[in-house]
């Protein structure tokens, strides 16, 4: 019988995982198909492990905890690389992706011409309206800066075939931006669209300057825009420096202008100076070859 696997990355979420545990064995109970749960502690604070210890009594339950926390990215490969199934699907435990589409997206991948069957959310409601716009302005930014396509709404989870699995294993980069990974390897997909969905329980663990972080984390992986934008700037302001020398002879009344505008193009200077200072630390991240995560406990 073939086996789905459910890979579900957990961070203090000892409210949300019994009720996940909950919706996700009922709704495979409804299914004629072999399933497993591997769910990855990032280095929970909370009781996250030990209820995760407790789950492990069901054997279709399997646990794997990192020694401190690696990041989300980290614990959903360490689940990819854990998983078993001939199907593999990241799921958040919050519930926020719903899994009644489970069914929908297998009978898909068993009766069509299609390698993956992701989700879309096609409203962001509930969100902060700054966050919703920043997120809208990102997906434009990063389709028009990358060469591979970045699907606005688009969520983690998602149901692959194993050939997709294996190959997105194949990226073992520490720096890892998971939606562009999954464009990256490209196999065809369907995209399923459902409304926004309230967290089940608890907090959300991203702010406001974690997903600004990780957009700058989804640009650098996926494009060298930046690096070409800091040399256009670099040559703009050689030219502005030189109409300004000229100005200051012709005019010495135009000296607070002159400095002004000097000001201006120093804070471009060390904007373009920091923006090859990421990718220089992202190179210098992938050369030392640390692992991405380490396991503490398994089962």
């Amino acid at each position: 019988m073939e086996k789905i696997s459910i890979v579900v990355p957990c961070y203090n979420e000892e409210e949300s995982l019994p009720i996940f545990y909950d919706v996700i064995t009922n709704e495979f109970k409804k299914m004629k198909v072999d399933y497993e749960l591997v769910f990855v502690d990032d280095g929970s604070r909370d009781h996250t492990l030990n209820i995760l210890r407790n789950l492990a009594d069901d054997k279709k339950v399997r646990y794997i905890s990192f020694s401190r926390n690696f990041g989300k990215e980290a614990a959903m490969y360490a689940g990819l690389k854990a998983a078993k199934g001939d199907f593999v699907a990241p799921m958040d435990v919050d519930l926020q992706d719903p899994p009644s589409l489970i069914p929908e997206m297998y009978k898909i991948l068993k009766e069509e011409d299609y390698d993956c069957v992701g989700t879309r959310r096609v409203t962001r409601k509930g969100e902060p309206v700054i966050r919703s716009f920043f997120a809208r302005m990102f997906y434009k930014m990063i389709n028009k800066m990358s060469k591979v396509e970045m699907v606005d709404g688009a969520r983690d989870f998602r149901l692959m075939k194993r050939a997709m699995v294996d190959a997105i294993l194949e990226l073992n980069e520490r720096s890892r931006y998971s939606k562009g990974l999954f464009s990256f390897v490209g196999f065809k997909t369907k995209w399923l669209e459902y409304e926004n969905i309230e967290r089940v329980a608890g907090t959300t663990k991203w702010n406001f300057w974690k997903l600004f972080v990780y957009a700058i984390e989804g640009i650098v992986s996926f494009s060298t825009v930046p690096l070409s934008i800091a040399t256009f700037l670099g040559f703009l302001t050689s030219f502005i420096g030189v109409l300004l020398m000229l100005s200051l002879i012709i005019n010495y009344s135009s000296l607070i202008l002159l400095i002004s505008i000097l000001m201006l193009l120093f804070g471009i200077l060390f904007i373009l100076i920091g923006i090859i200072g990421i990718y220089l630390s992202k190179m210098f991240i992938e050369i030392k070859g640390r692992p991405v995560f380490i396991i503490k406990e398994e089962k």
